[in-house]
């Protein structure tokens, strides 16, 4: 298990909320996408994520599609 920096070191912990999200959001786009190309619908992505298909595709959409037109 990963050991916490301590809230009272503000600038551990603040560095760790940044690196957490940044990790957090290559993890949802990465599934999102794998997802996709198993055929999953938004709706279904939307319902994963706990948002609706609508949120998760005008978030995920764009990120997904600048990152394939980048390869």
């Amino acid at each position: 298990m990963v050991e916490l920096p301590s809230p009272e070191d503000p600038d551990a912990a603040l560095a760790a909320v940044v690196a957490l999200r940044r990790l957090a959001n290559q993890l949802e786009r990465s599934a999102v996408e794998h997802a996709l190309r198993q055929g999953w619908t938004w709706a279904h992505i939307g319902q994963a994520l706990g948002i609706s298909a609508q949120a998760a595709h005008k978030k995920l959409a764009p990120k997904i599609a600048q990152e394939r037109d980048a390869t």
